[in-house]
């Protein structure tokens, strides 16, 4: 077994906590230092870097959006001098100003070293030939793929998104053992190995998935068609710099995070209390080392619940689940709060379909609101089963959602692929 350089053997909870609370201290008083809107901010709430003196203090902290990103753009929430910035990225949201977050070189070291260790997670080893499917540019993803694969030793092809010709051609010819890429990248490519009989010629084993939810159905279909041995999750957000903050190892049961890097906290959405053990909810992060934009409290809006008990891997991080969607992600029919995690839990679990759907709403003449759920046949399956098939989703769906809903199903691929992110809602009522 390879040695693990960026995974430490052990560490102890008081380890932890000692680290954390070191750490968190170093962030409150960088940033009050550093930061007019960080200064401001916590002179507003009554606080004082001095006044961190414990773990507990964390609650006493006020929390930081998106919201605060946007409106001190160009640069929001920078804690030191220009001259020790050395790059910036930025989020590739499609509403209002872009999330803008710059970087030291400490920050870009800590980022390597941070997504050195998901690879080391994922037990690859530096004969690995790994094949990076998503974007380069001012989103963190290609970069942070390729940062992260340098950083730990193994061979790195920044092949970027799209260009399935060229794509296919590389996994034959480089031999391409890993692929990195968004789930719907992956199904895409999948699906052209599959459909051009290229399966022999290939040595994928393992697939990692980023920037997008991925349903189980959608993991096992991909790895089927490449036959690979592993499907791993990677999360992560610009502004804890970027995808590698936590994977799931061999096991698949919970993505490890790294809370030497930061705090995480699952609040309530709604009363930003924090859940009970097991409970979904919103991700809060505190970055302990980011000297360029240090987070304090960011709510991220991406929902799960941590995983209590250790892994079977021995790992001595902790554990959250799958990104199950975002708490800005929900939609309303007919009074009821509908997630569309919920929808592709439900849908994984029904036989005789595919992976891909799409939510449709609209609000007809009669002022109601009507929601179709279009869904993908399973490959060569039989049309004359729509009927049936479709009725016990509705049964299904309008049991666990609290919402009725009219299923349609379509002919397998007849949903449109893409090499970035599904999209799964279309909301026609505005």
């Amino acid at each position: 077994m390879m040695e693990k350089i960026f995974t430490p053997a052990s560490m102890t909870k008081d380890d932890l906590a000692a680290l954390q609370l070191a750490g968190l201290k170093w962030t409150v008083n960088h940033a009050y230092a550093g930061s007019e809107f960080y200064r401001n901010k916590l002179a507003e709430a009554g606080i004082r870097p001095d006044d961190i003196k414990t773990l507990d203090d964390l609650k006493r902290l006020p929390f930081t959006t998106s919201q605060d990103l946007q409106e001190n753009y160009p640069y929001p929430l920078i804690s030191v001098p220009f001259e020790d910035v050395v790059r910036m990225h930025a989020s590739s949201g499609t509403t209002g100003k872009r999330k803008v977050l710059v970087y030291t070189a400490k920050d870009i070291d800590d980022w390597a070293n941070m997504f050195a260790r998901c690879y080391e997670t994922a037990a690859l080893t530096k004969t690995d030939r790994v094949q990076i499917c998503v974007g380069y540019g001012v989103w963190t993803a290609g970069v942070g793929f390729q940062l992260g694969c340098e950083r730990f030793g193994a061979f790195a092809i920044p092949a970027g998104p799209g260009n399935i010709d060229m794509q296919l051609q590389f996994l034959v010819d480089f031999q391409t053992t890993v692929i990195c890429s968004t789930a719907s990248m992956a199904l895409l490519l999948a699906e052209e190995v599959q459909s051009r009989g290229l399966v022999d010629q290939i040595n994928v084993k393992k697939v990692i998935f980023g920037a997008e939810r991925s349903s189980d159905a959608l993991m096992k279909k991909v790895k089927s068609l490449l036959g690979a041995e592993h499907i791993f999750d990677i999360p992560g957000l610009t502004e804890i710099y970027g995808p590698g903050t936590g994977l799931d190892c061999i096991h698949h049961e919970g993505i490890h995070y790294w809370p030497d890097y930061y705090i995480l906290e699952i609040l309530d959405p709604d009363t930003l209390e924090p859940v009970k053990d097991g409970e979904v909810g919103e991700m809060v992060y505190t970055t302990l080392k980011k000297e360029g934009t240090p987070m304090i409290r960011y709510r991220s809006r991406d929902l799960t619940r941590l995983i209590p008990g250790d892994c079977p891997c021995g790992s001595p991080f902790p554990r959250h689940d799958k990104i199950m969607g975002r708490s800005d992600d929900m939609f309303i029919v007919r009074g009821v709060n509908i997630y569309p995690s919920h929808i592709d839990e439900i849908l994984s679990r029904q036989k005789g379909i595919g992976s891909e759907f799409q939510i449709h709403l609209d609000r007809l003449e009669d002022g109601k609101d009507y929601m179709t759920i279009k869904i993908e046949r399973e490959e060569g399956g039989d049309a004359g089963n729509d009927h049936a098939l479709a009725a016990t989703i509705e049964r299904t769906v309008r049991k666990e959602a609290l919402v009725s809903g009219k299923v349609e199903i379509v002919a397998y691929q007849e949903l449109p692929r893409t090499e970035r992110k599904s999209k799964r809602v279309f909301d026609h009522r505005n």
